[in-house]
């Protein structure tokens, strides 16, 4: 009777053994979801794999295989100016039909893990603008697929991608930007597969919610087409468009009213005074070299692209007026300089003329008349004090005249005939228009004389007191 029983529980063991592992197979090849599901409504994954091809799409031959694609957008890490690129990482959700795999002993879903992904037929869909992109496997794949009665297959997964946007920075800082996330298959045309968005997939989920550092998401749009290719045929593409419209805020704080400032500073050069020297130079310097500082720390994270931009032209207005005050400080203090030499040099000049006047030195009297065509007359005199008993009675009581030697051809005028009126209060500062113009001449002598005087082109005279 003991070794019945022993036997008995012996069998009872194997059978709860051999159970734990039937469960077991069937926990490796994937799970329900929910809770509520029995173990034994499991349809039989062996029978249906059993002459599943998965190197081959479902319906071959016959019409394309209906894609349904969706997308949530799980962050926006990096949108780089300097490489026309940005990081996203999203959830693709892909839908198909392939009914090799459908089942009728129930109307659940099953979930199964990523284990299970490597046995079916998966489109080949890729990235067209990735410059690089990777699955997530932390703590597992991070991949899905769920299976429906009638076949409809659910594949999601969750990629990281680094993809190209080409940007026109023409009005950068105050661009706006369209960046796409296309999508296409790689291996298979318009005649194996298509692609259309999700019925669902109105919004994207998870965009509205995004905060970026640089930019905001204005708008998006879902575009649906086909691209031809000469050498390969026609293939399906979905694309995501999204607007950004680059934040403004810190470009205003970190280039615009920097520039604003250094701008005004260079112009205060011009309250300061025009001896102070050193301190308008070092000003003007100083602004000069921090403007161009600005402009090239502004530039270092954008791409060195021959492209214009409206922050550089801006800068360059800038640079501008902050060099155009260091050069007039220049300009005016050269012409200053240069006013103050001449001035210093006409002053010399008066009083050389005024000693050697007061020195009694001679003073000149020409007269330069053209009589038949020939320049006659010279008569050097200077200005002082008659005796009693002079050369020429005639003369002003001022007046003396000597000789000129005979070789020069002097036509000799007699002055004596000449009546001048010296006024009194004749400053030795005046000029020879004004001197002049306090010497008229009242009345001439003989009638040839006259008419020689008549044809007189220019008198320079100089007097000293």
């Amino acid at each position: 009777m003991e070794m019945i029983t022993f036997m008995l529980a012996n069998i009872a063991l194997l059978n709860i053994r051999g159970n734990i592992f039937t469960r077991a197979e069937l926990s490796d090849i994937g799970d329900y979801v929910g809770s509520d599901i029995q173990i034994s409504w499991l349809p039989n994954l062996d029978e249906l794999m059993k002459g599943y091809a998965r190197n081959f799409r479902p319906g071959i031959g016959g019409p394309p295989v209906n894609v349904a694609m969706a997308i949530e957008v799980a962050s926006i890490d990096h949108i780089s100016e300097a490489n026309m690129e940005y990081t996203m990482t999203i959830f693709l959700r892909q839908s198909w039909r392939d009914d090799r795999l459908s089942y009728n002993h129930t109307n659940k879903t099953l979930g199964l893990d990523s284990r299970f992904v490597d046995k079916l037929w998966l489109p080949d869909t890729f990235i067209v603008n990735a410059k690089s992109a990777w699955f997530h496997d932390v703590t597992v794949e991070n991949k899905l697929i769920r299976l429906q009665p009638d076949g409809v297959i659910l594949y999601s997964s969750r990629i990281t991608s680094t993809v190209a946007c080409d940007m026109d920075l023409t009005k950068y800082p105050m661009d706006e930007q369209e960046c796409m996330l296309d999508l296409e298959s790689y291996g298979y045309s318009s005649e194996d597969i298509v692609y259309h968005w999700c019925e669902s997939q109105i919004h994207i989920h998870g965009l509205d919610k995004l905060e970026l550092s640089q930019f905001t998401i204005i708008d998006y749009k879902f575009v649906t087409e086909t691209m031809n290719f000469k050498s390969a045929g026609r293939f399906p593409r979905l694309s995501l468009r999204f607007q950004l419209r680059r934040n403004r805020g810190v470009y205003i704080i970190q280039s615009y009213m920097p520039s604003i400032l250094l701008v005004a500073m260079s112009w205060v050069s011009f309250w300061i005074s025009q001896t102070a020297v050193p301190a308008r130079v070092s000003l003007g310097i100083t602004t000069v070299l921090t403007m161009t500082t600005l402009m090239v720390s502004a530039r270092s994270s954008l791409p060195r692209a021959s492209a214009i931009k409206a922050l550089d032209v801006y800068f360059w207005i800038c640079y501008v007026f902050v060099f155009a005050a260091l050069i007039e400080y220049a300009f005016a203090h050269y012409n200053a300089d240069y006013r103050l030499k001449e001035k210093a040099k006409s002053k010399a000049n008066k009083m050389s003329s005024e000693s050697i006047v007061k020195n009694g030195k001679q003073a000149m009297v020409l007269f330069s008349l053209s009589v038949a065509g020939m320049n006659q007359g010279l008569m050097v005199s200077s200005r002082r004090p008659q005796r009693s008993g002079a050369e020429n009675p005639g003369s002003p009581p001022w007046f003396s005249s000597t000789s000129v030697p005979s070789s020069l051809s002097i036509w000799f005028l007699e002055l004596s005939l000449l009546q001048y009126k010296l006024p009194v209060n004749i400053s030795s500062s005046l000029e020879l228009e004004e001197l002049l113009a306090h010497i008229p001449i009242l009345a001439l002598g003989p009638k040839n004389c006259a008419a020689a005087l008549k044809q007189t082109m220019l008198i320079v005279l100089v007097l000293g007191r």
